[in-house]
């Protein structure tokens, strides 16, 4: 896994260094994003020169820092955090909150659901809530975590048809937010994961062949029958807060016309 910069570096120098090696950007390529020079560049990292707030802002964009991030960049020099963390119950986000339960729901019967930084779920749809039933009341109980749910023996697991193709790319996926976030929960949560035993994989069920979709689709099992889904993950442009900034929105696209039928007489 992608080791993220060191948090017992102090100064924002060291952080900002630590960032754009992370990214493999040179100090002449990153002066020249940002309308600076590389010996400025330079003399930051290294404690010479202090930057300005909109500097340390302008550099933070140029190298994709999470918004929580940049929060403790400001911190390191001087400045105080920009972005708040609103609590997703606060009155402030209602419109965000009544919008996320429209699109969800306009999603049915397909599913769709909303998860934080940790993949807890702060929001699912009736075709979620379909596709769970039947696993462990532990796993379910507040907060639904959407990797546990997926991953655990007692959860998904046993009924996703190809459980290692599938397993391999929530990993994946988990790791490049770990190399994007300097999370330790969310380390924790991986590891947790990825140890979770899987039973050996089944040829019948996860074929050598490439699969004939365009993407890497979801088999899952319910009442006997095989449900396909592409899964597409969107999250919010631009934005100004820390908590809006960490959500993620997951739909589950039918991926051939029997789970389209089956969903739409199921709901029905």
């Amino acid at each position: 896994m992608t080791t993220h910069p060191s948090t017992a570096e102090q100064g924002v120098g060291p952080l900002l260094r630590a960032w754009r090696e992370q990214r493999r950007v040179s100090q002449l390529e990153l002066a020249l994003r940002a309308d600076s020079s590389a010996r400025h560049i330079s003399f930051v990292e290294t404690g010479r020169s202090r930057p300005s707030e909109e500097m340390v802002l302008r550099l933070a964009e140029h190298l994709d820092v999470p918004v929580r991030e940049r929060n403790a960049l400001l911190l390191a020099a001087g400045y105080a955090p920009r972005y708040p963390e609103t609590p997703l119950d606060d009155p402030a986000l209602g419109a965000l909150r009544e919008g996320i339960e429209r699109l969800i729901g306009g999603y049915e019967p397909y599913p769709a659901l909303v998860v934080d930084a940790l993949y807890n779920v702060v929001a699912a749809n009736r075709g979620i809530m379909t596709l769970v039933d039947g696993v462990a009341e532990s796993l379910l109980e507040p907060p639904l975590n959407a990797m546990r749910l997926a991953l655990h023996p007692q959860g998904l697991a046993p009924r996703i048809r190809n459980l290692h193709a599938w397993r391999g790319h929530l990993l994946e996926q988990m790791e490049r937010q770990i190399a994007l976030h300097r999370s330790e929960p969310l380390r924790a949560l991986y590891e947790e994961v990825a140890a979770y035993p899987v039973p050996d994989a089944d040829p019948a069920q996860e074929p050598s062949e490439p699969v004939p979709y365009f993407a890497l689709p979801l088999r899952i099992e319910h009442e006997g029958r095989t449900l396909s889904f592409i899964s597409s993950i969107s999250t919010f442009n631009t934005p100004m807060d820390v908590t809006v900034a960490e959500l993620a929105i997951e739909t589950l696209l039918p991926a051939d016309p029997a789970t389209v039928k089956y969903l739409q007489e199921l709901m029905s």
